[in-house]
């Protein structure tokens, strides 16, 4: 059986309809593969002489055992963020006599061969071989590999194990949050030393081999827990069917006063608001609004007044951002019903562009507080304000005309790349670096205030001619909408 299922996933990965499309993705995954490989390599045979140059009087080893307790709370996060349970598509399998037992325990064991769990073993087993080299004990440094091997298969599943929790939560990676950052905090703070723990747990182990049947019990533990997770879910009603949910409206009557535009404002903000993927740009808010104390107060950016243009620009533009870069696709999911409605394309396109505006105008108010660090902080982010509504806001509505991939908005937020793009890496030039180089030249020559006046002079122009860029931006759509339709009827 475990054969037979071997067989559909090879089948699976080469017929399926967009296996070509995303053939350069995986080459570039691949080759991201090979680099990391090799970094990695490099740590595992440079590491000993490394440690060894900078603390002559200490054991490396110890050293890398008081680090495990980071790099275990690093790859726990890394993992939730990008790794997922390898669940088939089990439906057609729920209602043939295949045993559930036998499909279960083939996801978990395709869990463990994942590519996660082997890039670490690139470091682990050649610092392993040097130790060896250096005369270290061959069982103790063999129960070491090994102990290091079930840490990351335990991560692997522990990561699971959060994963069908955050499920249960709106904040889709508020749990992982919450673990990682509370057991670094308790250790930083010496309330806990989860790290000076780990470090003897492992001396000791190594030390007694015959101790790492404990690790093994915590293993096989974790993998009962996923087994039943999985068990429960495993159901062709379960599978099937959908949570209910209550959703909250409201009429927006303040929208009213914004005329022919009313109607998508309000299908952006219900959309925005009702939807994991999107709503993530109004949390993306938060913390575009703190981004500037990690710059204002610090005294080493004091004087690269340029650097803190690119801060106003993120500050007051955060949500303009991560809405905009992905203008279409956020309606992909009915787009093509849009494009059958008589509707004036540019009043859709204006809709996005007043959305854009106003939360531009609503940071710069929001980030007024800021003046405690300066006068000049303040006229920055009026000046990135205006730049962002004038120019910024152009530059996204017209790059929004090569979007082409659809978006799941009930997907989670935190590190979807769904939808994710050439565009959106290329368009981060022109809205975060350009404005940078353009206050800087008469920065360099002529001072502070010709810098800012250039940006908000810039941004002007912009918003005087917003109704002939928009024309022409319009135009661009219209040329590509039966090309964007096709696009969005392609589901991956």
């Amino acid at each position: 059986m475990t054969s037979r299922f071997i067989s559909l996933e090879w089948k699976q990965f080469f017929r399926s309809s967009y296996w070509q499309k995303s053939i350069a993705i995986k080459i570039l995954m691949f080759v991201l593969a090979l680099q990391f490989i090799f970094i990695f390599l490099g740590l595992g045979f440079g590491l000993y002489p490394l440690l060894k140059e900078k603390f002559p009087d200490q054991d490396p080893l110890k050293i890398v055992n008081n680090f495990i307790f980071y790099w275990l709370l690093f790859d726990l996060m890394f993992r939730f963020f990008l790794q997922k349970l390898p669940v088939m598509s089990v439906k057609p399998l729920l209602t043939l006599p295949i045993k559930r037992k036998k499909i279960i325990n083939f996801v978990l064991g395709k869990s463990a061969l994942s590519f996660f769990n082997f890039l670490p073993l690139f470091a682990v087993i050649p610092f392993g071989i040097v130790l060896i080299n250096k005369e270290y004990e061959v069982s103790s440094t063999l129960t070491w590999m090994l102990l290091m091997y079930i840490f990351i298969l335990s991560n692997n599943f522990i990561n699971f194990i959060i994963e069908s929790k955050s499920e249960e939560t709106e904040l889709s990676f508020f749990p992982i949050i919450l673990l990682t950052g509370g057991l670094f905090a308790l250790n930083y703070f010496n309330i806990i030393s989860f790290s000076s723990l780990l470090s003897g747990a492992i001396e000791a182990i190594t030390a007694h081999p015959a101790l790492i049947l404990i690790p093994f019990i915590i293993l096989a533990a974790l993998l009962y827990i996923n087994f039943n997770i999985l068990k429960k879910k495993l159901y062709v009603d379960s599978s099937l069917r959908t949570k209910a949910k209550i959703v909250s409206s409201s009429d927006m009557s303040w929208t009213s006063r914004f005329g022919d535009m009313a109607p998508f404002l309000k299908l952006d903000m219900r959309m925005i608001w009702r939807n994991k993927r999107s709503k993530s740009t109004l949390y993306m808010v938060v913390i575009g609004l703190l981004y500037g104390l990690f710059f204002y107060p610090n005294p080493t950016y004091q004087k690269m007044i340029p650097m803190f243009i690119f801060v106003g620009i993120f500050i007051t533009g955060i949500f303009m951002i991560n809405f905009g870069q992905f203008i279409p696709a956020w309606d992909s999911a009915y787009y093509k019903l849009l494009m059958s409605q008589n509707i004036k394309y540019k009043k859709y396109l204006n809709s996005k562009f007043l959305l854009m505006s106003l939360s531009s105008v609503v940071l710069f108010v929001l980030s007024i507080p800021y003046v405690y660090f300066g006068w000049d902080i303040l006229l920055i982010h009026f000046a990135a304000m205006v730049y962002n509504v004038g120019v910024n806001s152009h530059v996204l509505m017209f790059g929004g005309v090569f979007n082409r991939k659809r978006i799941d908005l009930s997907q989670r937020a935190a590190f979807n790349y769904q939808g994710t793009g050439a565009v959106q890496w290329i368009i981060g030039f022109p809205l975060l670096v350009f404005p940078v180089g353009i206050f800087y030249l008469p920065y360099k020559f002529y001072g502070f205030y010709a810098g800012i006046a250039t940006l908000i002079t810039l941004g002007a122009i912009g918003i005087a001619f917003h109704q002939k860029i928009m024309k022409w931006i319009s135009g661009k759509y219209l040329a590509a909408k039966y090309e964007t339709i096709s696009a969005f009827d392609q589901k991956n």
